[in-house]
C-alpha cells in the first residue's frame, strides 16, 4: 500500500533500521539517515539490524543508537545463531521500521518479520509489507541520500534541503592518538613550514583498482607540485603497499583507528572504496578516484569532498585534475577544515565551475 496519511511527528519513540550488510562502504553510507532520525524524532532511540561486526564500530558512540544487531555473515550457512538473533530482534515492538535500500529482498523480508505500527521502504509496485512504500522516483542517485529521502517523504517533510554528512563519533582521546601517530610518521623536515598532510590509499577492489604504475605517474606529478607536502599511505588490509612503501605507511585492522589518524590529515586521495567513506565520516577533504562505479551513487559530497570520474585518464592526468581541486580547497577553507596554503600547486585547467558544484553538494 501507499501512504495517505505522513508519519505522525509524536509517538514515535523505537525504530528499527533493517540493512544486513557487512560492507565498510555501505555502513557508513547509513549514517545519514541515522543522523536524519536524530532530527526527525529527537526523543526516539533507534536499533539497527546488520551484518558482521563493523557497524559496532561505526555506531560507537551515536547518543540515539541503542543496539546494533550483528547478523552472522551468510546467515543461512549459520541457522542457529541467525535465528537467535531474528529472536532478540522480535522481542521490541518497535514504532516504525526503515527498509533504507532499493530492491534489496533481504531487508524487506526482515521487515516483514519484525512487527512495527509502521513500516517504510520503497516499492512502486502494491505491497502489503510496507505502511509508507514510497515511489522510487523520490531517491535520488546518492546511496547515502536515499534513505533520508524516503523518511523524509514518509513524514511529510521537505525533501530537497541539504542532507546529513557522513559522519563517525570520534572521541578526543581517539583523534588525539591520531594526531601523535600522523606527526610521528611524517614530521615536518629539518623544522621547515610543516606543509600540506596528505593521505593516499592506493587499493581497491576489481575494476576500481589502479595498477602500481598508474599510481607511479600520479605520485610522479602530485609530488613536485607540492614540494612542502608531507605524504603518508594508508595501507590496505592485507598488509602490503600499493605504493612501493616510497612513503612512510599506517597500517591498522581497526577501522577507529584508522579513522582517527585519517582525521588528522588535511587532504585524502583515494580510489573509490570504503576507505573512501571512512575518510569523508572522519571530516577529512577527501578526493575520490571513480573509474568503474557511478559517481552519482557514491561520490564524497560536502565540506570539500568530491569525486573525481578517471575513465581511462593516465596518473599524471588525474593527478593534475587532483591539483586543481587541492589548489581551490586553500581558497574556499571549508568551515570542517583549514589546511595550510598550497605552495608549489597551480591551478592547471580551470574546472572551477564543476568544482565549486561539488562543494556545495
Amino acid at each position: 500500500m501507499t501512504a495517505s496519511q505522513p508519519l505522525p511527528r509524536a509517538g514515535i519513540y523505537r525504530i528499527l533500521v533493517c540493512r544486513p550488510n557487512h560492507r565498510l562502504g555501505n555502513t557508513l553510507l547509513l549514517t545519514p539517515l541515522i543522523d536524519e532520525l536524530r532530527q526527525l524524532y529527537p526523543g526516539a532511540e533507534v536499533d539497527i539490524v546488520s551484518e558482521g561486526d563493523i557497524a559496532r564500530d561505526v555506531f560507537e558512540d551515536w547518543f540515539n543508537v541503542r543496539q546494533v544487531f550483528c547478523l552472522p555473515r551468510r546467515g543461512f550457512k549459520h541457522p542457529i545463531a541467525f535465528l537467535r538473533t531474528l529472536g532478540k530482534i522480535r522481542r521490541t515492538r518497535y514504532d516504525m521500521i526503515v527498509d533504507p535500500v532499493l530492491r534489496s529482498g533481504f531487508s524487506r523480508t526482515l521487515t516483514r518479520l519484525v512487527p512495527a505500527r509502521y513500516k517504510l521502504g520503497f516499492s512502486d509496485v502494491p505491497t502489503n509489507v510496507l505502511t509508507h512504500a514510497a515511489p522510487t522516483a523520490i531517491a535520488g542517485a546518492h546511496m547515502a541520500q536515499r534513505p533520508v529521502n524516503l523518511v523524509r517523504w514518509a513524514a511529510g517533510v521537505d525533501t530537497s534541503r541539504a542532507h546529513p554528512p557522513l559522519r563517525l563519533f570520534l572521541s578526543g582521546a581517539e583523534k588525539a592518538e591520531g594526531r601523535r601517530v600522523v606527526d610521528a610518521l611524517i614530521p615536518p623536515a629539518n623544522g621547515d613550514e610543516p606543509g600540506l598532510r596528505i593521505g593516499i590509499f592506493g587499493n581497491a577492489t576489481g575494476s576500481k583498482r589502479y595498477g602500481a604504475p598508474w599510481w607511479a605517474e600520479f605520485m610522479g606529478t602530485l609530488g613536485p607540485a607540492l614540494p612542502t607536502a608531507r605524504t603518508l599511505e594508508l595501507i590496505p588490509a592485507h598488509g602490503t603497499s600499493m605504493l612501493g612503501t616510497r612513503w612512510p605507511g599506517y597500517y591498522s585492522s581497526d577501522i577507529r583507528r584508522m579513522a582517527a589518524v585519517l582525521a588528522a590529515l588535511d587532504v585524502f586521495i583515494t580510489a573509490d572504496c570504503g576507505v573512501m567513506h571512512l575518510a569523508v565520516a572522519a571530516g577529512v577533504p577527501t578526493i575520490g578516484l571513480f573509474r568503474a562505479t557511478v559517481l552519482d551513487v557514491y561520490i564524497p559530497y560536502g565540506h570539500g569532498n568530491t569525486g573525481i570520474h578517471t575513465g581511462d585518464a593516465n596518473g599524471r592526468d588525474t593527478a593534475r585534475r587532483v591539483l586543481d581541486w587541492i589548489a581551490l580547497l586553500q581558497r574556499v577553507a571549508p568551515e570542517t577544515s583549514a589546511p595550510r596554503p598550497v605552495r608549489g600547486g597551480v591551478m592547471a585547467s580551470p574546472q572551477r565551475a564543476e568544482i565549486a558544484r561539488a562543494m556545495l553538494m
